[in-house]
């Protein structure tokens, strides 16, 4: 292993908490030289505030260091034929998509793309439909999924995330949505490119058995599973097996002694 994929939230903290040792954590990959990436699924919030969240936890990085679903989806749709996009993301998120053709608001039908990140509680029927709508009068229009996580931890308990949403929108709509976010594989090699390694020289490091661990194992990576975060006993159950399983991402220093050993 050569370098490190860090989910953020359940891992480098939980939800307005720091994990212990998180900090440490990444301290020691810096002075190892050891290439890292923060690869998260979070589409609430843009890659700046994010920065601003580590930072009160004791970790400075860059938006540069931080890789997201919307800032993936950006870069695809730059590199397709040109189309307005309608965008189903939280307001702050919209300067990810800087420089791209955007459909008016409100509007039903004409757009080429569909991007459906993660809205929480402004989801409502209308808005859903609407999304539908666009699809639905433009059948070569694509469903572009930020990410298909299922649910994650907020301050209130566990929410629904996006998967939920865009299984309904590609079953209305009988479409393939192009995911961007974990569990893709695409998504994992955009990570290993940006770092100049090899997918099997990576290791990811997450609480959600499925989209961290299977996902990157899906794409060549090593993936190990935390006890934090949304982590749960039965996770150890299922069919993704973890290449590690450790107490907290406090035990990352641990793994790589090991496996140079």
């Amino acid at each position: 292993m050569k370098g490190v994929l860090f989910d953020l939230d359940g891992v480098i903290y939980d939800a307005d908490k720091p994990v212990p040792g998180a900090a440490e954590t990444v301290a020691w990959a810096e002075a190892q030289g050891i290439p890292y990436l923060f690869l998260t699924n979070t589409t609430s919030r843009p890659r700046t505030a994010l920065v601003e969240k580590l930072a009160r936890f004791g970790i400075a990085t860059s938006a540069d260091h931080i890789w997201t679903p919307a800032a993936a989806a950006s870069r695809w749709i730059a590199e397709q034929t040109p189309a307005a996009t309608a965008l189903f993301v939280p307001d702050a998120v919209h300067d990810e998509f800087g420089g791209l053709t955007l459909s008016p608001e409100g509007a039903e039908s004409g757009a080429g793309y569909v991007v459906v990140g993660d809205l929480g509680e402004a989801w409502d029927f209308r808005t859903l439909n609407r999304a539908f709508r666009l699809l639905h009068h433009s059948p070569e229009a694509e469903l572009i999924a930020l990410g298909m996580t299922r649910y994650w931890r907020s301050p209130t308990g566990v929410s629904l995330d996006v998967a939920p949403f865009v299984t309904a929108l590609a079953h209305a709509a009988d479409r393939t949505p192009v995911v961007l976010g974990k569990p893709a594989r695409t998504f994992f090699h955009a990570a290993a490119d940006k770092l100049g390694l090899a997918p099997e020289e990576l290791l990811m490091v997450g609480d959600d058995v499925r989209a961290d661990v299977g996902g990157a194992q899906q794409a060549g990576l090593r993936g190990a599973l935390v006890r934090t975060g949304k982590f749960r006993p039965a996770d150890l159950e299922g069919d993704v097996k973890p290449d590690f399983v450790i107490d907290s991402v406090a035990d990352l220093p641990r793994i790589f002694r090991q496996s140079v050993s």
